[in-house]
């Protein structure tokens, strides 16, 4: 039997997942994407992420058997509200979205019996956005975390993997609570950081065209994710303020003791503060090395 998938928001994220699932399954899946504008309906038949696109609702998620949510995290519960009427007796939801508690928190109370919420993150991106930056590959070995405490039955779940192992992610499970802590350590903290460091560039009043010479590979690297979508990342932070605040006041107290330490001229234990991330860094590439590819 055909499944058939809707993809609210074919971006990066939904645009990657419906290429992938029509280049590994064809005809077997057929796949409807809702966009906003027609040049994004345009974009995402052209390159083949869906088989119709649409700016209406009902359209697109009616008779869906996956409904896959890829909008910034704020606009998820309020799309939800509008697809809701128009979703059949059984249908699968599931997200992309970074942050899982907030989105639970609103959604278990408006969704209707026979619909099965399946919370997801693919830990996956790139630094652009939108369905011309998509890529069928983008999963590949990337961690994909499935929360399994939102009540749906474990044949709902079975159905969504059948689908989404084809994007030969590394699947695994993690409570919601647990969930929003390690994004915020591996991924949003790090992202804030990134951000704070472009600003501290863009500081630098008199210095910025010297600076920009000596910027090489390494700036480039370490700041990548600054140039992602400032509307998801804004949304990131907004439902997920406990956690990244009490990361970054433990950051904001990591560097103090740098900072003290540097002022103080306290060389070996700056050399400590080098030799202890380098070790520690080496032996999480070491053991996860073979199973993940880090984001």
């Amino acid at each position: 039997m055909k499944t058939k998938l809707a993809i609210i928001g074919v971006g990066l994220i939904g645009g990657s997942l419906g290429l992938c699932l029509k280049e590994k399954l064809g005809d077997d899946i057929f796949i409807t994407g809702l966009c906003r504008t027609q040049k994004s309906m345009d974009l995402a038949l052209e390159r083949g992420a869906v088989d119709m696109a649409s700016a209406d609702v009902k359209a697109v998620v009616e008779d869906a058997d996956i409904i896959f949510l890829a909008t910034p995290v704020l606009q998820m519960v309020p799309m939800l509200k509008k697809i809701l009427p128009h979703l059949k007796e059984g249908a699968i939801l599931t997200d992309a979205g970074s942050t899982k508690a907030y989105l639970w928190q609103h959604i278990k109370d408006i969704l209707p019996a026979g619909i099965h919420y399946i919370a997801g993150h693919p830990m996956t991106g790139r630094e652009k956005s939108g369905v011309e930056a998509a890529s069928a590959d983008l999963f590949v070995h990337k961690a994909y975390v499935i929360v399994e405490d939102t009540g749906a039955p474990p044949e709902a779940h079975e159905r969504l993997m059948a689908i989404l192992r084809h994007t030969e992610a590394n699947f695994l499970r993690l409570d919601i609570q647990k969930h929003d802590r390690c994004a915020s350590i591996i991924s949003q903290v790090p992202h804030v950081t990134e951000a704070a460091l472009v600003t501290l560039l863009n500081q630098s009043a008199g210095d910025m065209e010297s600076c920009l010479k000596l910027a090489g590979g390494g700036f480039k690297d370490t700041t990548r994710i600054a140039s992602s979508n400032a509307d998801m990342w804004a949304d990131i932070c907004m439902t997920n303020s406990e956690a990244i605040t009490s990361h970054l006041r433990d950051l904001q107290a990591i560097l103090g003791t740098v900072i003290d330490a540097i002022e103080a001229g306290d060389r070996e234990a700056v050399h400590h503060y080098f030799a202890a991330s380098k070790e520690r860094r080496d032996a999480i590439l070491d053991r996860t090395g073979k199973m993940y590819d880090l984001v």
